[in-house]
């Protein structure tokens, strides 16, 4: 008689690889799949990552040596004379830009912010009349391109004696219909229902209980508005231009862009151009670095036992 084996036997026993399944052959791993994920990555982070190298190069070379093609050099830094040049050029002009492109992007984004979460929330907490024919035209706005609307605006604004003034550009930033929906989408994830009922019934008013409770819950939402809008108004260049003749009233993209104009006949603001290039991007990465800590998933949790 054969001998039973053991569950201790049984488990030094080496097992056999299971048979495929019928009609179907077994699978071999493709030894190039992981070296072909890498090569494709790689020559993304280049693609990506090759125009900022040569920003922060070409940023501290002088006129001889971009016109020459050295931007990618590593010697002949000449990065403090180019910043003296940046900052005593048409007097200052540069920085005065700078400020114009803070106040257009800084507080035109964090006005936009709160408006759309006011907007979302307003859309997806209360009930009344037309809600849904009002936010599809919210969407509707969304699908025609910003460009298309800058005749529009500028005749609008000459109506009114806006044109070549800082509301001419500042006004139209307060409005981002995408920053609507984002900010009614952020609303039904993170602003519990139950927790405005509590609220409410703790006697806090509507404004109250949005204020305390509805915001702060909504943060997230309200960051990333505010990171879109300050992204698009910060680069906008085609609302600055035709609304603004007065150099003194230009942001940044549209005052570099009038120096790039000038580097044919003058070569001597080829560098101003490219080291002001480098600077106007050092907000952007602050603004991303810095709110970044505000991207938390969960901000709610628990909040409703």
């Amino acid at each position: 008689m054969t001998e039973l084996a053991t569950p201790t036997q049984a488990a030094d026993r080496p097992r056999r690889p299971a048979a495929p399944a019928p009609g179907r052959a077994a699978r071999r791993p493709w030894p190039l799949s992981r070296a072909a994920v890498n090569g494709a990555l790689l020559l993304a982070a280049v693609y990506t990552l090759l125009p900022l190298a040569w920003l922060l190069t070409a940023a501290a070379k002088n006129t001889p040596d971009l016109l020459g093609g050295n931007g990618l050099g590593l010697s002949n830094f000449h990065l403090g004379d180019n910043l003296h040049q940046l900052a005593t050029t048409d007097g200052g002009i540069y920085f005065h830009w700078y400020l114009n492109s803070l106040l257009y992007a800084g507080v035109g984004a964090a006005l936009c912010a709160f408006v759309c979460v006011c907007a979302g929330y307003a859309f997806e907490v209360y009930a009344f009349r037309g809600k849904e024919a009002l936010f599809g035209l919210v969407l509707l706005g969304v699908l025609v391109p910003t460009t298309a609307l800058a005749l529009p605006m500028y005749l609008l604004a000459s109506k009114v004696g806006l044109v070549n003034t800082f509301w001419a550009v500042f006004i139209p930033s307060l409005v981002n219909p995408f920053g609507v929906y984002l900010a009614r989408v952020f609303c039904a994830g993170y602003v519990p229902g139950e927790v405005l009922e509590a609220a409410r019934m703790d006697g806090a008013g509507e404004l109250r209980t949005f204020w305390s409770i509805g915001l702060r819950m909504v943060m997230p939402g309200f960051v990333t508005v505010f990171l879109f809008q300050f992204t698009a108004i910060w680069n906008n260049f085609f609302l600055p231009l035709v609304m603004l003749s007065d150099s003194k009233l230009f942001p940044v993209s549209l005052g570099l862009y009038s120096w790039n104009s000038q580097t044919h006949s003058e070569p001597t603001y080829y560098p101003l151009v490219v080291t002001g290039s480098l600077l106007a991007v050092v907000p952007l990465v602050v603004a991303f670095v810095a709110l970044q800590r505000h991207w938390k998933a969960g901000l709610t949790a628990g909040s409703v036992k």
